[in-house]
């Protein structure tokens, strides 16, 4: 098998095919879950707004962000059941947790951003608004911050892709979840923030889509983020 099929089946398995399941759940629980999930949104989004509005070297975005996190998590547990979720495997045989597939896709989606950091780290406009996020990396503890990295993107992901992809429902679940986690973002004023949360949220929802579960969006986001915690500062430094 060449290498365009190799990538091409790889693409199938992790992002077109769903992996057969069953996670049907009641008209009463779909209904709480949604409205939990809507709650859980309206609170989120207020905590993430004040956390990235605090000056880098401030300890109280340590707080704030673990507190968004605590919003995320609990509301995600509070709105029913949530499931790790199963993936395809290269043999086509019994399928496996969706662990390597993801740290692949991670890292794919960590290559093109690293790309794209040539062109923003020459433009003032998008590299600024950047620059400035990571300044907490850089002012602060970049060991809290690495905690604060993995803490939050797993709780997005139990809530994103685990209780509001859930309470959406089958058919445009993908596309809303991926619409709101943007939306989300976009209370940053972070254009280049919010432009990566689409397209990992798009990632990531197609993910949940064939796995049925939030194990893959989860080792997805992390490889990703932690990934530009540790290379994009470096690479904004020396294309400057």
């Amino acid at each position: 098998m060449n290498v365009v099929s190799e990538l091409r089946a790889f693409v199938r398995a992790a992002l077109v095919d769903p992996v057969p399941r069953d996670h049907l759940q009641t008209d009463r629980a779909f209904h709480r879950r949604r409205v939990v999930a809507v709650v859980t949104l309206l609170v989120g989004a207020g905590f993430l707004a004040w956390a990235l509005r605090i000056e880098p070297g401030d300890p109280t975005f340590y707080v704030a962000t673990f507190a968004l996190a605590g919003v995320w998590a609990l509301g995600a547990v509070a709105s029913g059941p949530l499931h790790l979720g199963w993936g395809w495997t290269r043999g086509g045989g019994e399928h496996a947790r969706p662990i390597v597939q993801s740290l692949a896709l991670g890292a794919l989606l960590l290559a093109v951003f690293m790309a794209g950091a040539v062109v923003v780290a020459q433009v003032p406009f998008l590299r600024d608004p950047v620059q400035q996020l990571l300044d907490h990396a850089t002012a602060g503890s970049l060991a809290i911050v690495t905690v604060v990295t993995i803490v939050n993107g797993v709780a997005e992901e139990l809530y994103f892709r685990g209780a509001l992809y859930a309470g959406v429902g089958r058919r445009h679940a993908v596309a809303v979840t991926t619409v709101v986690y943007a939306l989300v973002t976009a209370t940053s004023a972070i254009p280049l923030l919010v432009l990566a949360a689409a397209v990992v949220g798009l990632v990531c929802g197609l993910q949940r889509r064939v796995t049925g579960g939030i194990l893959g969006p989860i080792v997805t986001h992390l490889t990703w983020s932690l990934g530009m915690l540790y290379l994009l500062p470096l690479a904004l430094d020396r294309l400057s």
